[in-house]
């Protein structure tokens, strides 16, 4: 059964427990869209579809809908918000480090086995936008550097490459590839380890071959990378956490 209250449809799973859905409209929506992120479940709606249209819409995708919020983990322990000038640990490339700061002359990160420096300059009236836009550009440049690396490699066996490579936060995918064959990666794969991001950059290129996930499909990614099952396992059932730990640091400047 499904119940409204003002912007969230409460529906009831097979499990007994109460999924909370946040519906909104959408002025160029063209078809009922469910997605789900580490915040929730949200119900995209062009203007004008009934409620009842919307519950029979949950009620056939209640299966999911309760698989994905679960492996979100949505009622695991809330993360420590980022505070200037107090240390905190967050994965980076699969291993914990301890984030710091320190005073410099200019914004600049500093990188050392286990450890990033974040210095900046005080008074700062807007240092925490600073570390989250440092931090989120050392992100950003550490998968580019990656990517770079293994590029090369990859392009002569599909005889494809991609027109461009764009790197930004992503709410549920790791990766996808547009109509103009360019790739893009979620922020948060910085904090996996390597081969997890190898990985989705492996399946996005191999769409360049096929659009769909076919057999076929599998059959490129298996060639390009033999482990991809362990490594999309590790996705599936870290991947939340990490996209948890890009929010609380890079939140502000995530848009």
């Amino acid at each position: 059964m499904a119940s409204e209250d003002g912007e969230w449809l409460e529906l009831t799973a097979p499990g007994g427990s109460t999924i909370r859905v946040l519906k909104a409209a959408h002025p160029r929506a063209r078809r009922l869209r469910l997605t789900v992120t580490p915040k929730g479940a949200r119900l995209t709606y062009p203007n004008g579809t009934h409620v009842a249209q919307m519950t029979a819409f949950l009620r056939h995708h209640v299966d999911w809908l309760e698989q994905k919020l679960g492996e979100f983990n949505l009622d695991a322990e809330p993360l420590p918000p980022l505070r200037v000038g107090v240390p905190t640990t967050f994965p980076f490339r699969g291993e914990d480090v301890v984030l710091d700061w320190a005073e410099g002359p200019y914004p600049r990160v500093e990188q050392e086995p286990g450890q990033i420096v974040l210095q900046i300059p005080r008074p700062h009236t807007r240092a925490l936008l600073v570390a989250r836009g440092l931090l989120a550009t050392h992100f950003e440049m550490q998968i580019r550097r990656d990517v770079s690396r293994w590029l090369p490699a990859y392009i002569p066996q599909i005889s494809a490459a991609p027109t461009a490579l764009r790197i930004r936060p992503l709410k549920s995918l790791w990766g996808s590839l547009d109509t103009r064959d360019r790739i893009n990666l979620d922020l948060a794969l910085a904090l996996a380890p390597p081969a997890a991001l190898r990985y989705v950059l492996v399946h996005e290129l191999c769409h360049l071959k096929v659009r769909n996930h076919s057999p076929k499909f599998w059959h490129w990614v298996e060639a390009l990378s033999p482990d991809y099952k362990e490594q999309r396992a590790w996705l599936r059932t870290n991947g939340s956490a990490l996209k948890r730990q890009l929010d609380r640091l890079i939140a502000d400047v995530a848009d």
